[in-house]
């Protein structure tokens, strides 16, 4: 790839604390009080995933102690690194028939993801490896040369070992693809920091012309690490045989040479890391020939000119912790990943809880997408990030306070599938037993009027209920946009209906053998009472029943016996507690009786004239 001119401003105008990290198709930042990831997902979308920086005091304060904050933010560095890694390869793995058995095993048997058991073994290795290969291989090719071994040159010659191998490494891994992708986000990610503290707009655009190198990089840290490695070795090997000259064995010296590496580990680190800070501060020529190596390195090596896609990525993780670090309000973020099943339910019913929502909602979202019954959530199994996606995308709408059916765009209703909007009340269950006491009530040839129809539900189910018996049925709301939506339920289900905008009876005609209707029942001030997602999103001239709940019922009691054939029958859905007062309503009747709901609450009114 042709690399650009690089025209990042010579001053920096604003120094920023957040360093980065590459990953695994996206870039990791960290500021002060968070981390934030953002990757690119299979379907070209940028996920976001952003955690608060929750260390424990004692952390907090070691983090302060110059040397040993270097040890510490190393320790940090490894584990957020590893699991941020980790984290972004579940991004775009789906899970393969094999795979997906092995997810299925852990999950059942011990509750964890294949990704969670990776994660651990990969920092085991990764520390195992790192040992291996700069530590252990330097001091056992040195042990191939007896010669020389006891004498200044050992440690020049180890020093050159290490060196060596530490090239030699970055450039094989060079040889994979996904390492040679993973290098361009390292340059998007040196690039963004280096246009933010120079005051350059964070565009992709304009990013693209800035350096991909930086004095603060790993690259730099690990070539400072290395220098200062073989120094203080040097030093210390030496030091400890002048104190202990007797030691001749050269199987104990090797173990003794290694376990003095390991140990001198944390000091290394903690030199390291104040040396890096300190040449970060001072732009001059000295300094600038001390950072010349670790810079030549992330030119030569460790960045590679990035793609503007792979910078609006490293853009977006940076604004996510500038976002974090200046409002401490703004909430965490997760990928949306594959996982445990009853994992991400706890966690989704969790979100739903602090924000008021019924949890039963992320029971019904789960089962949707999982297309299984909400009884069989119990049944531990693993998530596909697929299906994961599903879910979050639907999770992250209810949780702006939109009601759960209004996201999905359907519900079941009495056998039916009933489209649902904001034009008209959601379908309630209990309502399916009002179109059952219809159905029963029916007989054949019957002319039928769903009054206040909303979505068409009630309507639309008992002429699908009916189609046999050869019923009539006809349908009215004072809502244009509610009849439309019924319209529509009417079409989807293959139902013949008469649709009219009344108020009432207002634009009705004839004579019904049965009227149905379900109209607002709600007390006034009780409006304000009910669930945020009801009062906000649900229509309301669909739920003011009155002061007192019982103006509609009046209403339809004054003129309901012209538009009933002999014998007709009135049947009403009413709030708790309405039964009896809505039966004195209508005093001269044949026949009523009061019906209750699943619950046990007379729910249901039906009057026979």
């Amino acid at each position: 790839m042709a690399e650009n001119k690089e025209k990042t401003p010579k001053t920096k105008k604003c120094g920023t604390y957040i360093g980065g990290q590459a990953v695994l198709e996206g870039v990791m930042m960290m500021g002060k009080t968070c981390m934030a990831t953002a990757v690119r997902d299979p379907d070209g979308e940028v996920q976001v995933e952003a955690k608060r920086l929750n260390y424990k005091e004692g952390v907090k304060k070691a983090r302060k102690i110059p040397f040993v904050r270097g040890v510490v933010n190393l320790v940090l560095s490894l584990v957020n690194g590893t699991k941020t890694l980790m984290r972004s390869a579940t991004v775009y793995g789906e899970d393969d028939e094999e795979g997906g058995k092995v997810q299925k095993w852990l999950a059942e048997k011990f509750k964890v993801s294949a990704m969670d058991v990776i994660s651990t073994v990969a920092v085991v290795l990764g520390f195992i490896l790192a040992l291996g290969i700069f530590i252990f291989l330097p001091r056992f090719l040195i042990s191939l040369i007896p010669p020389i071994q006891s004498t200044v040159w050992e440690y020049i010659l180890l020093g050159v070992f290490k060196l060596a191998i530490f090239l030699a490494y970055l450039g094989l891994i060079l040889l994979l693809k996904d390492i040679r992708r993973l290098y361009m986000y390292h340059g998007a990610e040196h690039k963004t920091i280096n246009a933010y503290e120079h005051g350059v707009e964070l565009t992709p655009e304009k990013v693209k012309e800035c350096s991909r190198l930086h004095d603060r990089c790993g690259t730099s840290f690990l070539f400072i690490v290395l220098i200062i490695n073989i120094v203080i070795i040097s030093l210390v090997n030496w030091g400890f045989y002048e104190l202990v000259p007797g030691i001749t064995n050269k199987y104990a010296k090797f173990f003794i040479n290694l376990g003095l590496e390991v140990i001198l580990l944390p000091i290394i680190a903690g030199v390291s890391y104040e040396v890096l800070k300190l040449l970060a501060r001072f732009d001059n020529k000295f300094v600038n020939a001390l950072k010349a190596p670790g810079l030549l390195l992330q030119k030569v090596l460790t960045t590679r000119e990035p793609s503007d896609d792979m910078i609006e990525v490293a853009i977006t993780a940076f604004n996510k912790v500038l976002e974090m670090d200046a409002d401490e309000t703004v909430h965490e973020k997760a990928f949306v990943t594959g996982g445990i099943l009853s994992k991400m339910l706890e966690e989704t019913k969790k979100a739903f809880a602090e924000r008021e929502i019924d949890e039963s909602d992320a029971e019904w979202i789960f089962s949707l997408v999982l297309e299984i019954p909400r009884s069989e959530l119990v049944n531990e199994r693993t998530v596909k990030p697929s299906e994961s996606k599903q879910i979050a995308e639907i999770a992250e709408k209810r949780l702006t306070g939109r009601p759960l059916w209004y996201i999905i765009g359907d519900t079941d209703f009495y056998g039916c599938k009933i489209k649902v909007d904001e034009r008209a009340l959601i379908p309630r269950p209990e309502t399916e037993l009002l179109a059952d006491c219809v159905v029963k009530s029916a007989e054949a040839g019957d002319k039928i009027l769903d009054m206040c129809t909303g979505s068409g539900c009630v309507a639309v189910s008992v002429a699908k209920a009916l189609k046999s018996k050869n019923v009539t049925v006809s349908a009215t709301d004072v809502s244009d946009a509610a009849i439309m939506l019924a319209k529509e339920n009417a079409k989807l289900n293959d139902v013949n209906i008469t649709f009219a905008v009344s108020d009432l009876f207002q634009n009705v005609r004839g004579r019904y053998n049965i009227i149905v209707c379900n109209p607002p029942y709600i007390k006034s001030k009780d409006i304000a009472t009910l669930q945020k997602e009801v009062r906000e999103h649900e229509p309301r001239v669909a739920l003011d029943g009155g002061e007192d709940g019982l103006d509609f019922y009046r209403r339809i009691a004054k003129e309901v016996r012209t538009y009933l054939t002999k014998d007709g029958m009135l049947i009403m859905e009413c709030g708790e507690g309405q039964a009896n007062d809505i039966l004195q309503i209508f005093p001269k009747r044949d026949y009523a009786i009061v019906l209750k709901d699943l619950a046990g609450v007379e729910r249901f009114v039906k009057i026979v004239f």
